[in-house]
């Protein structure tokens, strides 16, 4: 009887445009298609594990119909799979790589055992469109700044098209068992928003991808920015549990919609997730470290009852109030509003970032290591890109750019719901009570906080 073969599941949790598992199947071995939690070094927050959950059953289902089923087990990785191998007698490990520092390091350990052992290994690309020493300057080294980055990508060859998901697959030995990874919340059961806003798995990704394409790409430029309109793609967490890949959206924006503006915006965007996951290769302590150095002495403040209305929207000021809400609520926020409520907290409140990431990180359904950390170090002006650190977003001009019918505050702040236009994203000034901050003030706090640093042009 032939030997099988492991394809390891990780964060690629769909059949079709899966490198890894087109490899293993190619390999003509029976497979057993198996995925590890491992909560000691994948520090999953709450939002995370309620997503994983439903992906898994989803994953487990595609793959029952072909004929197979998907073995899940808890623990370390860099242990279960050649103890796995092991099990089940399998001369090769299939997989596709991750980007995250423990996640390598992980695979250079698994890797190494394997082979020592006499076992084969093979990594795919499934998360990314090009690989991350692919993209550099002509100096060789890693871009920093994103438009100078995705026109070097655009200039090279287009990622290959996708493959499509494999047919039958043989069956899976009925004594290999699977741990109860128990992800969802019971007492008290939170995640009522969740259910209520999001279906996991691949298949509502690519009716998510088609919807975007057919009802919404047309405007995208302008109602991106929108957050009272439904004018996102909200691929945001199916790209990050891999129920899509970047290569079919990248694909299916090129191969169905005519060439515009519009699309040439929505392609951007997947561009900063690339961006994210190359500075993440690039500078593996993103997650806790400045990319600027000289942010390293900066000022923060510690503000315990201020970050907390802030996590639970309660700040008094309204886009705030309802960008934090509306993360609560559904676990995800709107793109524009993240950029407000991340300045309010770092540049009004002068708390830092990293508080922020790790909130963001907890309550998210799309936290993703990469472009959370990138995305909070370039709103903190200590990252990559070519902003100007000292930009403060205010947040009354936000809405009443953004949201100027008061669409989206009215729905998540319903205690505004009688105010008038002209005072909705300032009430305090129709005889509400005050923000937990003066924003003029805090300001010129942030301000003075940055001509601190060394170089500043505020100094």
């Amino acid at each position: 009887m032939t030997a099988p073969a492991l394809f390891w599941f990780r964060r690629d949790l769909r059949l079709a445009d899966n490198p890894g598992l087109a490899a293993a199947v190619a390999g003509g071995r029976p497979l057993v298609p198996v995925f590890i939690h491992d909560p000691e070094h994948d520090k999953s927050g709450g939002a995370l594990r309620w997503w994983l959950h439903h992906s898994l059953a989803a994953l487990d289902a595609s793959l029952r119909r072909r004929g197979s089923r998907l073995i899940v087990r808890q623990g370390d990785a860099a242990e279960l799979i050649p103890r796995l191998a092991e099990e089940t007698g399998a001369e090769a490990v299939y997989c596709n790589r991750l980007e995250e520092p423990w996640a390598r390091k992980q695979q250079e350990i698994v890797e190494a055992g394997l082979r020592k052992s006499g076992r084969a290994f093979v990594a795919g690309n499934a998360a990314l469109l090009f690989e991350t020493g692919a993209i550099t300057t002509q100096a060789g080294l890693p871009f920093r700044v994103f438009t100078p980055f995705w026109r070097a990508c655009l200039q090279e060859r287009p990622p290959s098209s996708p493959l499509d998901a494999p047919g039958h697959l043989p069956p899976v030995d009925d004594t290999i068992a699977s741990d109860d990874l128990d992800l969802l919340p019971t007492r008290p059961d939170w995640a009522g928003g969740l259910r209520e806003h999001w279906k996991p798995g691949e298949s509502a990704a690519m009716a998510a991808l088609d919807r975007f394409i057919e009802d919404r790409l047309n405007g995208y430029s302008q109602r991106r920015d929108e957050p009272g309109e439904a004018g996102t793609s909200t691929l945001s967490p199916h790209l990050r549990f891999g129920e899509i890949g970047p290569r079919q959206v990248f694909h299916a924006i090129r191969d169905n919609a005519p060439p515009s503006h519009d699309a040439d915006r929505f392609l951007a965007e997947l561009g900063w997730r690339e961006f994210s996951y190359h500075l993440l290769a690039h500078f593996p302590d993103l997650p806790t470290r400045p990319l600027r150095s000289e942010f390293a002495g900066f000022p923060w403040r510690d503000d315990p009852e201020a970050e907390a209305a802030w996590r639970k929207g309660k700040t008094g000021i309204p886009l705030i109030d309802a960008g934090m809400r509306e993360l609560w609520t559904t676990g995800w926020m709107h793109n524009r509003v993240r950029m407000a409520v991340a300045s309010f907290l770092v540049k009004n409140l002068l708390i830092p970032w990293q508080n922020g990431a790790a909130w963001f990180w907890d309550t998210l359904v799309d936290a993703d290591l990469a472009s959370n950390s990138a995305s909070w170090q370039w709103v903190a002006g200590c990252g990559a890109d070519a902003a100007p650190y000292f930009r403060i977003f205010n947040p009354v001009l936000q809405g009443e750019k953004f949201d100027p019918g008061g669409a989206y505050v009215r729905r998540w702040c319903p205690e505004l719901k009688g105010v008038p236009d002209r005072y909705l994203h300032k009430p305090w000034e129709a005889g509400r009570p005050k923000p937990i901050v003066d924003l003029a003030g805090s300001r010129q706090r942030a301000l003075d906080a940055f001509a601190t640093l060394k170089g500043s042009p505020l100094e």
